[in-house]
This record gives structure tokens, sequence and C-alpha cells, in this order.
């Protein structure tokens, strides 16, 4: 065999190496890590994550009843399905992180903004703990005008976990003919509970 045809049948195996190495099926696509992605179905939606609402934040979805006690002069509309305590004259309905407090009492004047910030204030700050103020105005709501105090608290200790929760408090004080109603409102500062508070502040009707 000559130089030159050796030369040209080792060109033609070289060659022959390459075609057959191009022809292979490639293997999937991997990640740097090595790790080969997910694929999503052709024509399928990537699933979306899961909603997780912060804890403490009332659902849309969430039916309201009226509550009107026996002799209390007044009506309120609160989430169905709360828990339900009463003490005298006053009635809290609860659920896991929020709370809805309402109370009658007799009152021989109106309550105004240097009132409630000169006699209830002090009465609010000594029974919540950390109490950090905020403000007391006048707002008008669909029953009428009120008072209103807002202001910031530590929860008591869960039963179970011991984990005390930072509340924000909204209190309505509401007055007509010698009778003050006060509606307190609170739940986690992280919550979004605008609407929901709204729907019960404005709820509040004289009988």
């Amino acid at each position: 065999m000559t130089a030159r045809s050796t030369l040209t049948m080792v060109g033609a195996i070289a060659a022959t190496a390459i075609l057959a190495g191009c022809s292979g099926t490639p293997g999937p696509a991997t990640s740097s890590t090595g790790t080969s992605p997910a694929v999503v179905a052709a024509g399928q939606p990537a699933p979306r994550a899961t909603e997780v609402n912060p804890p403490g934040d009332i659902p849309d979805t969430q039916s309201y009843v009226i509550f009107s006690p026996a002799g209390g002069g007044y009506s309120v509309k609160t989430p169905e399905g709360w828990s339900r305590t009463s003490t005298g004259t006053t009635t809290s309905f609860t659920d896991k992180l929020n709370r809805i407090q309402v109370s009658a009492a007799a009152a021989a004047t109106q309550p105004d903004v240097a009132s409630v910030t000169k006699t209830d204030v002090p009465l609010v700050k000594a029974t919540v703990a950390k109490f950090a103020m905020g403000k007391v105005s006048t707002v008008v709501r669909r029953g009428g005008s009120a008072i209103l105090l807002t202001y910031q608290g530590d929860s008591a200790p869960d039963q179970v976990t011991g984990k005390v929760v930072r509340d924000a408090f909204e209190r309505y004080t509401f007055y007509r003919a010698g009778k003050r109603v006060d509606l307190t409102l609170s739940g986690p500062t992280n919550a979004d509970n605008v609407d929901p508070w709204r729907i019960v502040s404005d709820s509040l009707r004289w009988n």
C-alpha cells in the first residue's frame, strides 16, 4: 500500500467516526447541578402557588348576622360562626386571632374627643399590655357619628403555645339619648381587615 493510499484510508475512518457521533440521540438537558429541569406538558398552564392569607385576615366570603341583645337598645352585624361570650351588658365575639367586643352603658353626657382622651384612654391603657396610643377622632358611620379611638397592644398569651400577638384596635363610641355603646374591633397588626371592620362599624343601629 502506498503512503497516499494510507492517508486516504485514515481520513475516511476519521470522517466515519465523526458522523457516527453526530447521529446519536442527545440526552435531556441538565442544569448546572446535574439535574433535569421540570417540564410543563404542552398546552398545560404552569401550576399556581397556593394562596395563603396572613394570620388574622377575615375572608371576603365571610357572612354576617345581626346581634341585638334583649333590652340593649341597639343591633350590630357580627361574623357568622364566631364564638360568643357575654358578661352583663358586654358581649365578645372571637375567631382565631380576631375579636369584637360590644357593650352598652348609661351616660349622662355625650362623649367627645376631649372626654374620651381624658377619661377612656387611661382606663383602656390600664387593661392592655404594652399599650401604644394611636389617635382620637370623630368619624361618621351609617348609624351616626362616633368617637374613634385607635391604639395597639399585646394580646393575651395563647393558652396552648404561649404566643403573644401584636394587635391593632379600633374602638367606636356611639351615643344616643343617655346611652352609649362601645364597639371594639381588634386583630393582628399585619392583618388586612379594613373591609370587615367597616361592615361591622357601619352596621350599628339604635332600636
